[in-house]
């Protein structure tokens, strides 16, 4: 029997990650399928639209066996601490395979790309030279890539993976990595058939357009439909305005701060102030998680000091019940399954996100961190 690793954000859940889960079931027939998934916010810097308790029940109404955590402090990372978390994660669980989504499809590529990244000194060093000409992160690597292989990888997906294959190789992990074909690409802004990206619906939903063909069913429904990063705004602008040095964030790089601080009087609203910091040295991306760290007030210490020192459950079915039966008892790190104070950092830091996150609902959802038990599908 295998045991399949699947890291997705599900934000929200959609054909073409159904049409994921469908190709992992046909190539493993016999599999147990393990999700590790973010619950507040996301790696692009975005808040979730679902909160992680109807996730996981979707997750399992479609044929995902567990479902697992991936905290705050990795999940909204850049792709390689990202990774780290979640591939840990999988590894303690005893995955043999990974599964994610490329765009090339082409895992030997992106294999001798993980290689090079991890164990070709010249990279670095010109990686290093890129960032001095002012180059932001994704391209100097693009740049550096190029240089020495003769191509490179530019979309998200593959880059992600890229990560992931680093990550298994960098710790010896016995894990298999899989890519399976995306069927559209993540920067589409138009719908051309049934799976369509989560952007462009995350658009849609704010435009309040229907998305009940693009998504399994009763997604819908429990989607917080007028959730943004705009329902933060307010919230942010305060914490900019009455934090005197905004360096102590995480990934607010120096120097940043300073244009933080001199364009937020100017910004209406959170897109504007993102439009406003923008300079070619930051992505979109890095400027979001910039702020999301700052609206939860996530420190550069905080960050220096994290491990993984538990692993939460969100929901299971029969299935992912049994195997975690027959793994506990080999594995150190402890399972939980509903927040308790003073037991991790990590964990004090995700019951302080879902207050913030809580501020922009009409519901206190951060009472459920207290009182939710996993989703369980019998």
């Amino acid at each position: 029997m295998n045991i399949i690793g699947i890291i997705a954000e599900y934000n929200p859940l959609h054909l073409g990650h159904l049409y994921q889960i469908k190709k992992a079931k046909e190539m493993y027939p016999n599999s147990i399928i393990i999700l590790i998934t973010n619950s507040y916010f996301s790696q692009r810097g975005e808040v979730n639209i679902i909160n992680k308790w109807d996730k996981a029940r979707l997750a399992l109404d479609n044929n995902i066996d567990l479902i697992i955590e991936l905290p705050f402090v990795y999940a909204t990372q850049g792709a390689d601490i990202f990774a780290k978390g979640a591939l840990k994660i999988l590894n303690t669980l005893k995955i043999d395979t990974l599964i994610f989504g490329s765009e090339s499809n082409n895992i030997e590529k992106l294999k001798e790309i993980a290689k090079t990244q991890l164990y070709n000194k010249e990279y670095n060093k010109l990686v290093k030279i890129y960032l001095d000409k002012g180059i932001n992160y994704p391209t100097a690597l693009s740049k550096a890539l190029e240089e020495i292989l003769g191509y490179t990888i530019k979309e998200p997906n593959d880059l992600l993976g890229i990560s992931y294959i680093k990550e298994i190789l960098g710790n010896n992990y016995n894990i298999n990595p899989v890519s399976i074909k995306r069927t559209n690409n993540y920067h589409d802004k138009e719908i051309k058939n049934k799976i369509i990206n989560a952007s462009l619906l995350r658009n849609m939903i704010l435009n309040n357009e229907n998305i009940t063909n693009y998504v399994p069913k009763d997604v819908n429904n429990k989607i917080y439909h007028n959730l943004s990063n705009e329902s933060f705004y307010k919230f942010l602008k305060y914490q900019i305005l009455t934090t005197k040095d905004l360096s102590i964030y995480q990934t607010v790089d120096e120097g940043i701060e300073n244009r933080i601080k001199k364009v937020i009087k100017e910004s209406k609203n959170w897109n504007e102030l993102v439009n406003n910091i923008k300079t070619k040295r930051y992505t979109y991306n890095k400027i979001n998680r910039m702020l999301i760290h700052i609206l939860t007030n996530f420190t550069k210490e905080e960050a220096a000091n994290i491990n993984i020192d538990y692993i939460r459950i969100i929901g299971f079915n029969s299935k992912g019940k049994k195997y975690l039966n027959i793994i506990k008892k080999d594995i150190s790190i402890p399972f939980i399954t509903t927040y308790k104070p003073n037991i991790s950092k990590i964990l004090d830091i995700e019951s302080r996100v879902s207050s913030i996150y809580s501020l922009a609902l009409n519901n206190d959802i951060s009472k459920q961190e207290y009182k939710n038990s996993p989703i369980i599908k019998k």
